[in-house]
């Protein structure tokens, strides 16, 4: 099946796209092995994926009771088992507990500091069929992908904001954002921000160390869902339907040299304590491998997407979220921690008190609107964006939200000799 030969850049879905697409949906072997690489896909030899599969499968979130809660908040150094039992439905009676324990370990090793950043998208078309997402090739959005020029023009609004550190993304498609292309703008990006991150699609390990040459100093990767059964249900076509080149996509950037790696499962999309499991034992497996590299975790749910407002968080609300988020910290009391702007003010207001170290501000999810969305200035061009963000403060307001509640936000903390 030639992939990609439907793919319309107006967004528009001609006859044989729709055909293609009702197909993919309802036809499971019309859709390719999703855990075959595809050609051109680097295999590494790792057991990462071996170890975090095999406690994840093994995981029963209902076997937890009080007492290996209890037992998991009075030990010094938080076992697997203990973070299992800290996920657990168990647990959430002890919420407040877990609250008081977490925020004790970030204050001892983050202090009183929260990291500030902005993402930029600068493209928004995408070859994958990811039905949850607003990107997927078959939604019908307006599509744009920022020249050289555009992309400049963005940067120097965002910075001259004062934001120091950008996240740059692009809709996953080979073709229509190249890897020299993604270069290209990371170069830019060193003239505005003294830290530049990216989420792209996955690369190959060269590919990785071409974008840190290039500039970028980490990149973050969603895992979506570590199910990697309802992952093939939810991923219907494309590079991104092969699940275990997903996976070992951070360590691929580590090979190639990048300085920091993030990781996530988007919660919702399938058992959501599992997926939380498996998002930090990838994390825990990895940094003892590479203990030189920085690593940090991002807690996003599900948001509405343009032509479908009913997509929301399967069963995870913002106290399991929480949960999540106070569990992750305990287990990995080194380990950043983002929540974005997926979520409502009061909810990271007051996690960044308790867990969080890092949150987006200025947040636009289009593609190039910046002008308008700081300025005023209507961008009648501008790409649509991925989903709906639920906190659309600015970076000025931001900053001072964080300093009224006693806290240091920190805008770069790295200094290049």
């Amino acid at each position: 099946m030639a992939e990609n030969q439907f793919f319309v850049d107006s967004g528009k879905l001609n006859e044989k796209a729709l055909a293609n697409k009702h197909r993919l949906e309802q036809d499971p072997s019309y859709r390719t092995n999703h855990m075959e690489y595809m050609e051109g896909m680097e295999r590494i030899e790792s057991d990462i994926m071996d170890k975090v599969m095999s406690h994840m499968n093994d995981y029963d979130p209902d076997s937890y009771t009080a007492v290996d809660v209890r037992r998991a908040l009075s030990s010094n150094r938080c076992s697997i088992d203990d973070f299992k039992a800290l996920l657990s439905p168990a647990a959430a009676p002890f919420l407040e507990e877990m609250a008081q324990k977490a925020k004790m370990a970030t204050s001892r090793h983050f202090g009183n500091t929260v990291y500030i950043f902005t993402p930029l998208y600068i493209a928004n078309y995408c070859e994958n069929y990811c039905i949850y997402c607003g990107f997927n090739c078959y939604n019908d959005i307006n599509r744009k992908k920022l020249n050289y020029e555009e992309i400049e023009r963005e940067m120097k609004i965002i910075s001259d904001s004062g934001i120091e550190e950008i996240l740059m993304l692009t809709g996953e498609s080979r073709g229509a954002s190249p890897v020299e292309y993604i270069g290209e703008a990371c170069k830019l990006a060193t003239k505005y921000f003294r830290n530049v991150g990216l989420e792209i699609y996955p690369v190959n390990s060269d590919e990785y160390r071409y974008l840190h040459e290039c500039g970028a100093d980490y990149i973050t990767v969603f895992q979506e869902t570590y199910d990697s059964d309802k992952y093939e249900t939810l991923h219907l076509m494309g590079h991104k339907r092969v699940w275990p080149y997903r996976f070992e996509a951070q360590e691929r950037a580590l090979m190639g040299g990048m300085r920091g790696v993030g990781f996530s499962a988007l919660l919702g999309l399938s058992n959501f304590r599992k997926d939380a499991l498996a998002s930090a034992l990838h994390v825990f497996f990895l940094q003892r491998k590479y203990p030189h590299a920085e690593f940090s975790l991002s807690c996003p749910r599900l948001r509405p997407i343009i032509n479908n407002d009913k997509i929301n968080p399967l069963d995870v609300h913002e106290k399991e979220l929480c949960q999540i988020i106070c569990a992750y910290r305990i287990f990995m009391p080194f380990v950043g921690i983002t929540v974005s702007s997926r979520e409502e003010k009061h909810f990271r207001d007051g996690i960044i008190k308790i867990a969080a170290t890092k949150v987006s501000a200025g947040v636009s999810t289009g593609i190039g609107d910046h002008d308008e969305k700081y300025n005023g200035e209507q961008e009648v061009d501008a790409g649509d964006e991925q989903f709906e963000i639920a906190d659309a403060r600015s970076f000025d307001e931001m900053y001072n939200d964080i300093a009224g509640e006693g806290l240091q936000p920190v805008l770069n903390d790295y200094v290049y000799v």
